[in-house]
């Protein structure tokens, strides 16, 4: 079991370049704070549960084999995601995670970071680009956009 320490913003302006790769989520289940999910990542399946809301979660990941994903997908229906993912370094080893969606969640776009502690989440300054911190906004939620859509204010 791991805990996810990350900070979530709107993108404000175009981002640097960086290595980027399509994701496919399916939510299988969700109840209150808890979510169950199917991740497609390039050649890689993984089923995660995620607890909790906002900057730290409890985050618990297995790999699958293609024949597990493929039999769980469906079973999430209409609660799906899709998404490039932009990996753009940041000063001090810190790596910026840029998701732009497509499908019924198109123009959104997020910049997520991942600390290794609460006292680093705390002092750090984000970068220009980045633009406002929704990380405690419930539709900056992964599982929130596959089960209500776009914000209203996207």
């Amino acid at each position: 079991m791991g805990v996810e320490r990350e900070r979530t913003f709107r993108v404000a302006s175009a981002p640097p370049p960086g290595e980027t790769r399509p994701l496919r989520q399916a939510y299988l289940a969700i109840d209150g704070d808890v979510a169950v999910r199917v991740r497609a990542d390039g050649d890689e399946r993984w089923l995660t549960v995620k607890g909790g809301r906002g900057r730290t979660r409890t985050e618990v990941e297995r790999l699958l084999t293609p024949e597990q994903f493929d039999e769980l997908w469906p079973l999430a229906g209409e609660r799906t995601v899709e998404k490039e993912r932009t990996r753009v370094p940041l000063d001090g080893g810190l790596v910026a995670e840029v998701d732009t969606f497509h499908g019924r969640h198109e123009g959104l776009r997020v910049v997520e970071v991942e600390f290794a502690s609460e006292a680093e989440a705390d002092a750090f300054v984000p970068p220009p680009w980045f633009g406002e911190d929704v990380t405690d906004e419930p539709w900056a939620s992964n599982a929130w956009l596959a089960t209500h859509g776009l914000p209203d204010d996207h």
